[in-house]
């Protein structure tokens, strides 16, 4: 999931979250149209050469290709890895601070990996949201949500399924880079600790983590270089080097933004983790615009060149003069 020069793609919109993307191309949410996008995105020559893995929705996982092979099988077929969203979504934190938040979807879980098994998934993702605003994050939020974290990690170890551990600190606020810091160091600190509480085996996770960023609101926005070395530097602070792999999300970060941030940190190197993607809209919002519902040549080619840029960016040889190659 981890290999060198590969990465993960997020294609495990909810119906709800693509909804909003189809509708900025004037395309209707119906099961035909989310199957037609996601057979163009697994049906892309040689993505696999920078893909390892695809986390899908649960629709998705039990869809078909357009030519009438289930995708986890397509997928396989290619040599990537089947994966599967398995939180129910992030909803109001009771005693919490404005907009805090709780990740549901512990109940019957054990069960449904069983499910998600025996379709194919081989990994699970599940998405903590941690909000900066005015006097939050709580400790509470932050602890609360990384005991959950854990939990749903040791369910997926206990199904021989590899967990992916998303505690993603949003940067939608005016926060500084400073404060971002701050909190995914608190963040991680405690995902890690709930993790050991919890007998999760650390060789057997991928952490999915948000990069040290300024909030998108603020009117100082930090460089790629002090992205990529505060980042690094809490990375090294937090995560054991028993975790094999760590996989980004973007978290609203441009296409280019995300794939300048990865390589900049495999430039500085100095660690032991593979350091690479799990990239949603970043991979994808290309692709979706090119396809537009129709052209399905030219999605591919956009989806395939955003998964080149960031593979390499994985290796630390990516370079923006690419980026019009």
């Amino acid at each position: 999931m981890v290999a060198p020069g590969r990465g993960i793609l997020a294609a495990d919109e909810s119906t709800g979250t693509i909804k909003k993307r189809f509708d900025k191309i004037g395309i209707d949410n119906v099961e035909a149209n989310r199957q037609a996008y996601r057979d163009m995105l697994f049906n892309t020559p040689d993505f696999e050469k920078y893909t390892s893995g695809v986390i899908l929705f649960e629709e998705t996982l039990f869809q078909k290709s357009l030519s009438g092979v289930p995708f986890p099988e397509l997928l396989a077929s290619k040599g990537v890895i089947p994966g599967i969203k398995v939180d129910q979504g992030a909803k109001p934190l009771f005693g919490g601070g404005a907009e805090e938040t709780i990740t549901e979807g512990l109940d019957g879980l054990r069960e449904r990996l069983q499910k998600y098994k025996a379709a194919g998934a081989r990994f699970a993702k599940w998405r903590a949201v941690i909000v900066i605003g005015d006097g939050t994050p709580s400790d509470y939020a932050i602890h609360t949500n990384a005991h959950a974290l854990a939990r749903y990690a040791a369910l997926c170890q206990e199904a021989d399924i590899v967990p992916i551990v998303e505690p993603e600190v949003l940067m939608d606020a005016d926060n500084s880079i400073e404060i971002c810091e701050s909190v995914t160091d608190r963040t991680l600190e405690a995902v890690f600790h709930e993790l050991y509480l919890q007998k999760v085996l650390l060789e057997g996770i991928v952490l999915k983590p948000n990069m040290v960023v300024s909030g998108a609101k603020c009117p100082t926005q930090a460089g790629v270089q002090e992205v990529a070395e505060r980042t690094l530097k809490i990375l090294k602070r937090r995560v054991p080097i028993a975790v094999p792999g760590i996989a980004f999300l973007s978290g609203g970060q441009s296409d280019q933004l995300a794939t300048a941030h990865l390589d900049a940190m495999n430039k500085i190197g100095g660690f032991t983790w593979g350091l690479t993607f799990s990239y949603g809209r970043a991979l994808q919002a290309a692709a979706l615009k090119a396809w537009g519902g129709s052209n399905v040549e030219a999605g591919k080619a956009a989806h395939l060149h955003r998964a080149k840029m960031n593979g390499l960016a994985s290796l630390g040889k990516w370079d923006k003069s690419l980026e019009a190659a």
